[in-house]
């Protein structure tokens, strides 16, 4: 079994942060989901960050000195780091430094060989100082050949991760333009990480297409899913929809976090409508609430219709589950009471453009009675002398792109 890396934390509170121990609390949880153990932590109060160090001069001495005790491999805070303040804090402790900013797995990987690479330039450099000022291969040292040869190493990883990324984002966009060209609703999940996401996707998918293998991770972890998921679900009477789980958000999200989730928050801001969901269960269940809007608002998707799901209500003493009150359930998607009740208020939802009509389709226009039967709650079907009649449930932009048909 692979050792767990240790970790230590460290946090600067300013009395800026209102939610200071829940966001240490939450580093934590981001530790243990890269497959760090938390060693310890150390918190300072101040009235403003120090700009070399961000912390205190005399607690980083302190940090150095309880690293070294609990022989810890790397020290992590709770905010976002200059340049300056990351080499300042990795030469005086010794020690690599990391900050809030958790990226996804490729992204993960990328920075982790760049920081090496830095690493292995301050060491070159050093070597170069003490083997003289000759710049030949014959007079290096067998240490200095050594970082030659790693560097190397972590340049073509790099490059091979770098192809890997475009690779991958183009694909992406692939699978985003060919869903953006069909006709059935995009609903997205989004909400503060580990609030139930993934356990109400596969109660959907449980409930509605009964297909073990189209189960996304399900984990108590910040960041579980890292990436987008997307289910085509068939919720009756062709009412289809795109369901997507995307990644999760936290307090204080840095903003390369935000740009190394591009991809899952693309299909959040191309969505119909929103699921916002919500632990109800946790006391601070408002403030995840306050983190999503604050989210989606930076990445411009506040105005998409949204559904408030308040997850976990079987956890509170309620009366009643589910409940259903205007844009809002409380239910829960671990024993699926109110997956129901959700269902129809997606349909109602992402459904309220599509109106009841008649169309008249010659005989030699397949092509346009196919794309009906695809994309639209075909409700009667009729051959007739001079053509196929349909009476459906459609969208309104189809009724005017194929108006010449209409039965009048």
């Amino acid at each position: 079994m692979e050792e767990k890396e240790k970790a230590i934390l460290v946090g600067a509170d300013t009395g800026e942060d209102e939610n200071f121990e829940r966001s240490m609390e939450e580093l934590g949880e981001l530790a243990r989901a890269c497959g760090m153990s938390v060693e310890g932590t150390v918190t300072q109060k101040m009235d403003s960050i120090n700009k070399a160090f961000y912390i205190g001069t005399g607690k980083v001495q302190e940090v150095r000195e309880y690293a070294e005790a609990l022989e810890a491999d790397i020290i992590l805070f709770d905010n976002s780091l200059t340049p300056s303040q990351l080499r300042n804090l990795q030469k005086e402790t010794g020690k690599p430094v990391m900050d809030r900013t958790r990226e996804a797995k490729l992204q993960v990987e990328t920075a982790r060989l760049q920081y090496l690479m830095s690493r292995l330039v301050g060491m070159h450099d050093a070597l170069t100082r003490q083997g003289g000022a000759s710049g030949s291969m014959s007079s290096k040292g067998a240490g200095e050949k050594k970082l030659e040869l790693d560097r190397r190493k972590i340049e073509k990883r790099l490059a091979q991760l770098r192809r890997e990324l475009e690779e991958v984002e183009k694909e992406r966009e692939n699978q985003s333009k060919r869903r953006a060209g069909s006709r059935i609703p995009k609903v997205s999940l989004v909400g503060y990480t580990n609030a139930g996401k993934s356990t109400l996707m596969n109660a959907m998918i449980d409930r509605y297409m009964q297909d073990e293998e189209k189960k996304v991770l399900e984990k108590d972890m910040l960041f579980a899913t890292l990436d987008t998921t997307v289910r085509n679900i068939d919720m009756g009477n062709r009412r289809e929809i795109l369901l997507a789980d995307t990644v999760g958000f936290i307090h204080k999200l840095p903003h390369g976090l935000v740009k190394a989730f591009r991809s899952t928050l693309e299909e959040v801001k191309n969505a119909d409508l929103l699921l916002y969901v919500v632990d109800y269960s946790d006391q601070e269940y408002q403030q995840q609430i306050k983190v999503t809007e604050k989210t989606l608002l930076e990445i411009g998707a506040a105005d998409i219709p949204v559904i408030y799901v308040y997850n976990k209500a079987d956890l509170c003493d309620m009366e009643q589950i589910p409940r259903v009150m205007n844009d809002k359930i409380y239910m829960s998607a671990r024993t699926s009471q109110g997956l129901e009740e959700l269902a129809q208020m997606i349909v109602e939802k992402v459904y309220a453009d599509y109106v009841q009509t008649e169309f008249l389709f010659p005989y030699n226009r397949g092509g346009e009675t196919a794309y009906f039967m695809d994309h639209a709650q075909v409700l009667e079907q009729e051959y007739m002398e001079n053509g196929i009649r349909l009476k459906v449930n459609c969208h309104r932009a189809d009724i005017g792109k194929y108006e010449e048909f209409l039965v009048k």
